[in-house]
């Protein structure tokens, strides 16, 4: 690709389906609530209304009067800037493939996704109930796996489809042996990072999960939630080519803006998961 062929909002397009393709926590975000960002601090409004009442209705009596909706407005802040800048040199260029400009912004794609995830997976705490749990093996793993998702469907989640589970590759691990049909008959249609599903439920493995390790084992901070749980709104606001003033190259740099929210903490559960260590 040389510098003159570089199309800002073609490739601002091919960034964004590249990171689309990498997201597994932001893959699993509700994200309608992407709007106007134009800088790091600002600040996206998420609407919502109350609850609705349902009455019994009754044959030749009037209703009564229409509720008054109370409405809601959280505010989520883009408190995330992360950048890319990277140069190709013209020996390099000459000597590669034509294709060396589109993997390098796949890699930078790669990069920035990692980078949201664990932005993301770190809001663990914020769920609206967080367990420590000590496990051993799989079966109890699925079994904590299967009480999350009951908490929710108490919460009134109605359809088990709408619950998503995500976990470390070694809780991943542990699920598959124990349940070695876990993954789902039509695997073409899996997600990224989806290896089959619990009670319904799918199952997503990321090592972007928040994992810290204690004297007693390794814990895996693992999410059970609805995508409704967290929002998230992102903006690429600068992707531009140029050449360095003191090299012979090309350069693209990028500047990627995001924020998230946890909007419904009471549909989402976090598993403390301690794995001791094996002496």
């Amino acid at each position: 690709m040389a510098i003159t062929n570089f199309i800002p909002t073609v490739w601002s397009e091919n960034l964004y389906q590249a990171l689309d393709k990498q997201y597994i926590a932001v893959a699993n975000c509700n994200r309608e609530y992407e709007g106007d960002i134009r800088e790091k601090g600002s600040v996206v409004k998420i609407c919502g209304i109350g609850d609705i009442s349902v009455s019994d209705y009754l044959k030749g009596s009037n209703m009564t009067a229409p509720e008054a909706l109370s409405d809601t407005v959280r505010e989520l802040h883009i408190n995330q800037a992360k950048y890319f800048n990277f140069q190709i040199d013209d020996i390099d260029r000459t000597q590669a493939t034509p294709q060396l400009m589109a993997l390098a912004m796949k890699n930078a794609a790669n990069a920035l996704a990692n980078a949201a995830d664990r932005y993301i997976y770190n809001l663990y705490d914020q769920a609206g109930l967080c367990k420590n749990l000590t496990v051993a093996g799989g079966d109890e793993v699925i079994n904590h796996l299967i009480d999350a998702r009951t908490h929710l469907m108490e919460k009134n989640v109605s359809d088990p489809k709408d619950i998503i589970i995500e976990v470390s590759p070694a809780v991943a691990s542990m699920i598959m042996k124990a349940k070695i049909n876990l993954a789902s008959d039509n695997t073409d249609t899996l997600e990224n990072g989806c290896i089959g599903n619990v009670g319904g439920c799918k199952v997503f493995v990321s090592n972007n999960i928040v994992q810290e390790e204690d004297e007693s084992g390794m814990i895996h901070n693992c999410i059970v939630r609805t995508k409704r749980a967290i929002a998230f709104a992102e903006q690429l606001s600068e992707i531009e080519a140029y050449r360095p003033e003191l090299r012979f190259a090309d350069a693209v740099k990028g500047l990627h803006l995001y924020g998230a929210k946890v909007v419904y903490p009471e549909e989402m559960v976090t598993l403390s998961l301690t794995v001791p260590t094996v002496a």
